[in-house]
C-alpha cells in the first residue's frame, strides 16, 4: 500500500466545487466530482426549502449517500445550518482518490489523496493537522495578513504580508474561480459626472481615490472587516466609519442605506436593483491551494505540483514553492 496524503477542503459551497472541478480535470474523477457537487446542491436546496427532499428524512438520505462498502466512494456528514431553525444539513465529509500514474515525478506507486471536509481548512493547516489544503483566499486575509497603510490588491502578494513567526501556511496557487469584493455607492454619494459620460465610465470614478477623499459610513459584512482593512490600506480608511448590515437586510440594501459599501459581486445585478453604482473591483475572492511549509515531505511536494499547475487564467501567479 502506498501513502495517503490528507488534504483539508471546505465542506460545501463554491470553493469545494472548484476543488472537485480541478480534480475532475487533473485526475479523471469526473463521476465522483459530479456526484458530490450534485448531491450537495440538492441538499442545499432542500435546506433552503426550494425543493422537496428526494426521499426520507435527513438521516435516511445521509445513509443513502454514504456507501461505506466502497472505500473510494464519497462520504457525507451532518452540520447545523445557520438558517432559521438551524436545520441539519448534509455536507461533504471525505473521499479517497488514487493519484499515482498521472505523470508527476516523486509520487510513489499506490499513492492516494484523501480529501477531508473542514469548516475552516486554513485553520486546520495552521494547527499542522494537514500539509495541504484548499480554502478561500479571503480567510487568509481575515486571519494572518499584516495590515499596512498601503493597499493589497493582488492575491499573489499575500505571502509577502504573512509574518513567518505567526504561521507556516503559505498560498501556492489559485483555482481561477474568481469573484470580486467590489466597491459600490449610491448615485448621490458617487462622484458626479457629466450626463454625456457613459455609465460604465462613470462607475470607474467610484474607486480607491474616491475613498481616499470620502468621509462617512462604509457598509461591509462584519466577517470581512479585517480583509477590507488590508485591501484598502489603513491610510485610506481615515475618516471612514464601518457599518454592518442588520439580519433583516440584504447586504446590497444595507449598502444603499449607508451610501457606500464593499461586497462580493458576480454579475452585480442585485446591487443595481437597489440603485447602486458598481465601482472598482478591489480584490479577487478565489479558492486557493495552500501548504504548511513545515509539513511538506517529498511526496507532499509532488502531490502539490500535481494539483497546482493551472489550466486556466487565475488571479494568482506564484511560482512553485520550494
Amino acid at each position: 500500500m502506498g501513502e495517503t496524503i490528507s488534504i483539508a477542503v471546505p465542506r460545501k459551497g463554491r470553493p469545494l466545487e472548484s476543488v472537485f472541478d480541478r480534480l475532475a480535470r487533473r485526475l479523471d474523477v469526473t463521476d465522483v466530482a459530479d456526484d458530490v457537487i450534485s448531491t450537495l446542491r440538492h441538499e442545499k436546496a432542500v435546506t433552503k426549502g426550494t425543493v422537496e427532499a428526494s426521499s426520507g428524512d435527513v438521516y435516511h438520505r445521509l445513509a443513502t449517500y454514504s456507501t461505506v462498502d466502497d472505500p473510494q466512494a464519497p462520504e457525507y456528514t451532518l452540520v447545523r445550518d445557520n438558517r432559521a431553525g438551524m436545520p441539519r444539513r448534509i455536507v461533504f465529509d471525505s473521499v479517497t482518490v488514487p493519484i499515482d500514474g498521472h505523470g508527476v515525478d516523486g509520487i510513489p506507486a499506490g499513492t492516494s489523496i484523501r480529501l477531508v471536509g473542514r469548516e475552516e481548512p486554513f485553520r486546520a493547516l495552521r494547527t499542522h493537522d494537514f500539509a495541504l489544503g484548499f480554502d478561500s483566499a479571503d480567510l487568509v486575509l481575515e486571519e494572518v495578513v499584516e495590515l499596512r497603510p498601503d493597499p493589497l490588491d493582488r492575491i499573489a502578494d499575500i505571502n509577502a504580508r504573512i509574518d513567518p513567526s505567526d504561521t507556516d501556511v503559505r498560498v501556492v496557487t489559485g483555482l481561477g474561480d474568481t469573484v470580486y469584493h467590489t466597491l459600490m455607492a449610491t448615485p448621490d454619494v458617487a462622484p458626479s459626472t457629466p450626463s454625456s459620460v457613459p455609465a460604465s465610465e462613470s462607475a470607474t470614478a467610484v474607486d480607491r481615490s474616491f475613498l481616499g477623499d470620502y468621509e462617512g459610513p462604509l457598509c461591509i459584512a462584519p466577517r470581512y472587516e479585517r480583509l477590507v482593512q488590508a485591501v484598502l490600506g489603513t491610510e485610506t480608511l481615515d475618516g471612514i466609519d464601518f457599518r454592518y448590515p442588520s439580519e433583516e437586510l440584504e447586504e446590497e440594501a444595507a449598502i444603499a442605506d449607508a451610501g457606500v459599501g464593499v461586497y462580493l459581486t458576480v454579475t452585480g445585478s442585485t446591487a443595481r436593483e437597489y440603485g447602486l453604482v458598481l465601482g472598482e473591483q478591489l480584490f479577487p475572492s478565489e479558492t486557493v491551494l495552500m501548504e504548511n511549509t513545515a509539513e511538506v515531505s517529498t511526496t507532499v511536494a509532488a502531490v502539490r505540483s500535481l494539483l497546482a499547475t493551472p489550466e486556466t487564467e487565475t488571479e494568482l501567479v506564484v511560482g512553485s514553492a520550494e
